[in-house]
């Protein structure tokens, strides 16, 4: 089974991200930093924010689906805001997707959030909602059900350290993957974490024995040359023992964000 990690960047570097995404063939994909627009006049808008503007993919959850047909998949906002189609305000999602190649059954779900709440009349002040989703899947081939939860980590104009909303967040995670992981079973848990390798976060998840790919194998970026600040770390992938790792990579080429896609191949 072959699972990716990524977030996209609101689509930014959207041909490069396509072809990635059909060629990695993947059978699960964890995406963060989704936008859906189904009113949207126009294939990009503008995100706008005290002085900043970010281009976003208008409707790039449609646009992968109908790359990866033969996948199911799901879209969990975090919030509806506005965008910019030049001064005319659309309202816009954003939020995590997640595709399932078929026929992987999905089995049992949870979505919700870690911090913060839905907001449908704005993006709301920072640092802003997340959330997360949990689905346990049946690989009839191997004859065998895996756990898969992928999270967004909120973001702190202060830094990635540890902090008392950072605690809640990560309990409110663990929460999450208790209400659809069996204890025994396999678990893969992955995302934009927004939080450094020493965070408290790591030792919390390490009570369900989940072991971070990403430091324990040795690698030092999970950023791309898009990224140009200091801090390289942000994505992570842990395992529990009974995952059979035969491959991991934070896959530097091609660059398809400012994140690094982080891939993982299970037996």
């Amino acid at each position: 089974m072959r699972i990716v990690s990524l977030n996209v960047w609101g689509g930014r570097v959207h041909a490069p991200l396509m072809d990635y995404l059909v060629a990695v063939d993947a059978d699960v994909i964890c995406l963060q930093e989704v936008v859906r627009t189904p009113a949207a006049p126009s294939d990009w808008l503008v995100y706008r924010d005290d002085g900043v503007e970010l281009p976003q993919r208008a409707n790039l959850f449609e646009e992968i689906g109908a790359a990866l047909p033969g996948y199911d998949g799901f879209f969990a906002p975090v919030a509806r805001g506005t965008l910019f189609d030049g001064e005319r305000a659309v309202p816009s999602e954003f939020g995590l997707a997640t595709f399932v190649r078929r026929p992987l059954a999905v089995i049992g779900q949870v979505q919700d959030f870690v911090h913060g709440a839905f907001s449908p009349d704005g993006w709301g002040p920072h640092p802003r909602a997340r959330n997360a989703h949990c689905f346990r899947l049946f690989d009839y081939d191997g004859g065998v059900p895996v756990t898969i939860a992928q999270m967004h980590g909120l973001r702190d104009v202060a830094g990635k350290g540890d902090t008392p909303a950072r605690d809640a967040q990560t309990a409110a995670l663990i929460d999450v993957i208790r209400r659809v992981w069996r204890g025994g079973e396999r678990l893969v848990v992955c995302g934009d974490f927004n939080v450094l390798p020493d965070n408290r976060m790591f030792g919390a998840l390490a009570g369900l024995g989940l072991t971070d790919l990403v430091i324990s194998r040795g690698h030092t970026d999970t950023r791309t040359s898009h990224y140009e600040k200091a801090g390289r770390f942000a994505d992570y992938m842990l395992v529990t023992p009974d995952v059979e790792v035969v491959r991991f990579d934070a896959v530097a080429q091609p660059e398809v964000s400012d994140h690094r896609a982080l891939l993982l191949e299970m037996r």
